[in-house]
């Protein structure tokens, strides 16, 4: 597995740390949260650059991106017995993000809001997460697959 793909991992985490994201949230910042917007970020991400890169790449960058969450997942506690049903609850949750956001540009704001609201269930307002998160779009739009391979890009 390339090492590579840290940074685009780093990238990810670091965006989940923005404390602005948990600003309407009822209880803030749990590490369910932080896990959502960490596969809603990665959602985005392989929405954007599925297009125009190769098919194997990113399937590297998915399975190397897993393997870390897998090995955080173990690093907080979780033994061997709940890691698989663990990995399995997130994957299946992963997918229903992808398939939500595959028609994000064409969805009028209200209906990114009501979208996100169905993964973001903690926060009490998500308008500023669907400006967030069509920022966020527009940004990884103007940026290469590669410009996140070799570093940590600054928001």
């Amino acid at each position: 597995m390339n090492k590579n793909y840290i940074n685009i991992y780093n990238n990810l985490v670091k965006l989940t740390r923005n404390k602005e994201l948990y600003q309407d949230f009822e209880n803030q910042d749990t590490f369910s949260d932080r896990l959502i917007f960490f596969l809603l970020h990665f959602a985005f991400f392989l929405k954007i650059y599925k297009e125009n890169n190769d098919k194997k790449l990113l399937q590297e960058i998915y399975d190397y991106i897993f393997r870390q969450v897998e090995l955080s997942i173990r690093e907080i506690g979780y033994g061997d017995q709940s890691i698989n049903k663990k990995m399995k609850d997130y994957l299946n949750l992963f997918y229903g993000m992808i398939d939500k956001i595959h028609d994000w540009d064409g969805l009028t704001k209200e209906s990114r809001i009501s979208m996100l609201k169905v993964f973001l269930d903690n926060a009490i307002n998500t308008e500023h997460l669907a400006d967030y998160f069509e920022k966020y779009r527009l940004n990884l739009e103007n940026n290469t697959l590669t410009s996140h391979i070799k570093g940590v890009i600054k928001q």
